[in-house]
């Protein structure tokens, strides 16, 4: 066998899938934005849809990346928090529950409470680092502790908590309540004694004078035992790496045992460090063989309801991800796929299960006819994967030749 492409490049553009818009003049925001690096990848390349979220699972980013990563969710995933541990190469007793812990603002910690932000306006890692040193110093004791991560998105562990009543406990995503009412969470909540007991005693804390934050509230969910992956390298054969500003994505890395990449100035949003990313990815390809490239900011613009700047985190993902990395590999026999791990609807504000449009290019593919790449041209190829996690297998597999 001899492949077809020596490198492999995977895109993910988070959260760009969506629905026509009337704003838009009945587009999606990827149609509607200005990619001519992807659609030409298109164009000459293959395009196709997969379903990312298994069957009976929450559309969300960790299951998501954990599909396209090429491993099966309904096998392997325990929680949103267990991920994002793993992104801190924290150790954790088999029976111990990890939380994901939002810093997030509310109206009030009551029924009648409604959620914000989810992020608590985007919170700095730096403005939210004391706040969370203080919950562990106030709250912290030999059950619960308050651990650091990255802006908004930090973990709350309980010792010993997976085997109890806790570990099955829902609590809604923050991100799919904005503007909603938290009432079902608050009673839900309840049930447990000492984890309401810690979440409001946070919530006093954080009411306090010298917090000049929009923080007011923790938000626990997404629970469960720490995260075992089998090693990337071993299971598809490549040298992996990824890059993205996101912990779940940096755990999902670290888990499978691939390098994480970081990057300054990566923040996750609009104003994300673009050409830091396509330097590392290709310094690493000088000796990897597999880089994973993530951008967060369409997500971001999904949840926040604005039409204009999904268009335009589209738009920079195309022209200061995509392109420069074509420019730079121009000749090279480099295989390219590029996907969103789960649609963020302009119109829901949060995650749906819609099967996800994806493209392939590698030298000497066989060519779409179609002439752009969205939503609806992937679907127009008649060509569906049932399980998000036979993407990148299927993928390689293209790759390979007979001699």
């Amino acid at each position: 066998m001899s492949p077809r492409a020596s490198k492999v490049l995977f895109l993910i553009a988070d959260g760009f899938g969506d629905w026509p818009l009337e704003e838009l003049g009945g587009r999606t925001p990827i149609e509607a934005a200005e990619t001519p690096h992807l659609d030409e990848l298109a164009r000459t390349g293959i395009l196709g849809r997969c379903h990312t979220i298994p069957q009976g699972m929450a559309p969300g980013s960790d299951t998501a990346n954990m599909s396209l990563l090429g491993f099966d969710p309904a096998r392997f995933h325990t929680g949103r928090g267990p991920i994002e541990a793993a992104a801190q190469g924290l150790q954790f007793d088999p029976d111990d529950l990890i939380w994901r812990m939002n810093l997030v603002n509310l109206t009030e910690l009551t029924p009648q409470g409604i959620m914000l932000d989810y992020s608590s306006s985007h919170i700095t890692t730096g403005q939210a680092a004391p706040l969370i040193e203080k919950l562990q110093a106030t709250l912290g004791n030999d059950t619960y502790s308050f651990v650091k991560g990255v802006q908004y998105r930090h973990l709350l562990i309980q010792k010993n908590g997976a085997v109890t009543d806790d570990a099955g406990l829902f609590v809604n995503p923050p991100h799919d309540l904005t503007n909603k009412s938290i009432e079902e969470d608050v009673a839900a909540f309840a049930q447990r004694p000492e984890l309401n007991r810690i979440v409001h005693e946070a919530a006093k804390i954080l009411a306090g004078p010298e917090n000049p934050t929009q923080a007011r509230s923790i938000w626990p969910w997404g629970q469960g035992r720490p995260l075992i992956l089998p090693d990337f390298q071993k299971t598809f054969g490549l040298r992996g790496a990824v890059i993205s500003a996101v912990d779940l994505i940096k755990g999902l890395g670290l888990a499978s045992g691939m390098k994480v990449l970081d990057v300054d100035g990566a923040t996750g949003l609009l104003d994300t460090n673009y050409q830091g990313k396509v330097d590392a990815a290709l310094r690493y390809l000088e000796h990897g063989d597999f880089v994973f490239v993530h951008v967060e900011a369409p997500d971001e613009c999904g949840h926040s309801g604005i039409a204009a700047d999904k268009v335009e985190a589209m738009r920079r993902f195309d022209a200061r991800i995509v392109g420069p990395l074509r420019a730079a590999l121009e000749g090279q026999d480099v295989a390219w796929v590029a996907a969103c791990d789960h649609f963020t609807p302009i119109v829901e504000r949060t995650h749906t299960t819609d099967p996800v449009p994806f493209l392939l290019h590698y030298p000497g593919c066989p060519e779409s006819g179609q002439d752009s790449f969205s939503e609806a041209t992937a679907d127009a190829s008649g060509l569906v994967l049932d399980n998000g996690h036979e993407l990148l297998p299927w993928a390689l597999r293209q790759l390979e030749i007979s001699t």
